[in-house]
Parts: structure tokens; C-alpha cells; sequence
């Protein structure tokens, strides 16, 4: 093969890969019907994902403008089961008007791993779910994090009761 063609040819798959990869980057649109809203702007750092059950009374909370909890600072622990065993998180979470306006993740790891997995989520967890209505988080896998999230789900939906 000669070098000019050589040099065609790398050069092709260097563009194809930009482009490629420019492609992946691009942001995607889809109804909101099918997509669940896991994607906020960034705030406080956390390490939870959360997951709740009830979000027919956020519509209700955005047609009438009341709020369904009461702001302030709530904290509860989480459990999931992980191929290590039970584990546990802590989620601290400040509401203001029914949205979460920052929130904390407390890890309790019982192994490297678990340690890994909960920073990961805690680092990550903010970007989620910062601005949202608590009525509407849903998390399932923040930062690489999957199992997290089950620990996360539940301590949020012991937050709902506290604030009610």
C-alpha cells in the first residue's frame, strides 16, 4: 500500500471517528411520556438515587400552587441489597415549595466496593435531582451506581412522610 493512500485512509477513520463521537454528544430529544425526569442542573454534591412511587399529586401541586410538604431540611437511611449483603445510605434533603432545592449523601459502605459505588452516586446525585419536585424523582442509576438507588428510592420516600 502506498503512503498517500495510507495517509487517506487514517485520515478518514480519524474523521469518522469525530464524527462519530460528535454524533454521541449531540442531545437527543425524546417525548417526555417516555423518557422519566432524571436530569437536573448541578448543585449540592449526594450519593443516593431516588425513586418514588406517587406523581399524581405533583400535578395537582403545579395546577393549584400549594405545596405539599412543608420546606425544610429532612434526613432518613435507605436500604439495598448489594452482592456484598444489606447496605445502607444516608440522604439528607432541603425542600423549599415541594422542590428539592439541595441535597447530601452520607455513605455507610461495608466494603471497597460499596465505598466506590456510593461516592460515585453522591457525586453524581445533585445533578439529578437539584430543582426537581420531590413527587417526581426517579433515579436508577446515577455515576455508574445502580443498586444505590433502591437505598436512595426508599430514604426519599420516608422524607415524603416526614414532610407531609
Amino acid at each position: 500500500m502506498t503512503t498517500p493512500l495510507r495517509k487517506s485512509l487514517y485520515v478518514g477513520f480519524a474523521g469518522l471517528s469525530i464524527i462519530g463521537t460528535a454524533a454521541a454528544c449531540a442531545p437527543t430529544t425524546e417525548a417526555p411520556s417516555t423518557q422519566t425526569p432524571a436530569t437536573q442542573e448541578g448543585g449540592q454534591a449526594a450519593s443516593s438515587s431516588p425513586s418514588s412511587a406517587g406523581t399524581s399529586s405533583s400535578t395537582a401541586v403545579a395546577s393549584t400552587g400549594a405545596s405539599t410538604y412543608k420546606d425544610g431540611t429532612y434526613s432518613s437511611d435507605g436500604t439495598y441489597t448489594s452482592p456484598n449483603g444489606q447496605e445502607t445510605v444516608g440522604v439528607e434533603l432541603t425542600l423549599a415549595a415541594d422542590k428539592v432545592s439541595a441535597v447530601n449523601i452520607t455513605v455507610h459502605p461495608s466494603n471497597p466496593n460499596t465505598k466506590k459505588f456510593q461516592g460515585e452516586f453522591a457525586s453524581g446525585i445533585a445533578a439529578q435531582i437539584v430543582g426537581k419536585d420531590i413527587d417526581e424523582l426517579n433515579v436508577s442509576k446515577v455515576a455508574g451506581s445502580s443498586l444505590t438507588s433502591g437505598g436512595f428510592n426508599e430514604a426519599v420516600e420516608q422524607i415524603k412522610s416526614q414532610a407531609k
